[in-house]
């Protein structure tokens, strides 16, 4: 039972602060829905001048949280420490995914994010401490564990595209 303490102490803050940003989200959906059809960016990728509108912001946290809850999971499965896990921002299938899904009505995406977010809750909620204390090998920010994993790759990256969308918004009244 302390075990279920010790694990709740270091995630269920980031799971918190998940949700948060969810609802956060979410809440930016009537704007976003409002005013769709939403131009299509002509410069999706990691160049300098790529920019991403709410149905490019939209379509990558759809593909982002469930991809990287997966990778949660490769570490956690990992036999021998640390995994090696994750992507950069370069990788072609990400890009591909963010470039066919923009075009998918909001309502859609919005979806997506608020199921995927129940799923982190759900599995993360059920890990024990060895399984939160795994370790994975980024190739660019190098070793970390599952809480760091959580804390970067979803939380924060989800609160930083909320922002990201709200100022969008802001700019396009």
């Amino acid at each position: 039972m302390a075990d279920v303490g010790r694990r709740t102490e270091r995630l269920a803050p980031l799971l918190e602060r998940l949700s948060t940003a969810s609802d956060s989200l979410l809440e930016l959906r009537p704007a976003v829905e409002s005013g769709s059809p939403w131009p299509l960016s002509k410069s999706i990728g990691v160049e300098p001048e790529a920019h991403w509108g709410p149905p490019e912001v939209l379509a990558h946290v759809a593909e982002m949280l469930p991809f990287w809850l997966g990778e949660i999971e490769r570490v956690i499965a990992g036999a021998d420490e640390p995994v090696p896990f994750g992507r950069v921002a370069t990788d072609q299938l990400r890009i591909g995914v963010i470039e066919r899904d923009r075009s998918l009505p909001p309502r859609e995406l919005f979806d997506r994010v608020a199921s995927d977010v129940g799923r982190y809750r759900r599995r993360l909620g059920e890990l024990d401490h060895a399984a939160v204390g795994k370790r994975g090998l980024h190739a660019i920010r190098g070793e970390l564990t599952i809480a760091e994993m959580l804390e970067r790759f979803a939380t924060s990256h989800l609160e930083e595209h909320v922002e990201q969308l709200r100022e969008t918004l802001a700019g396009s009244r």
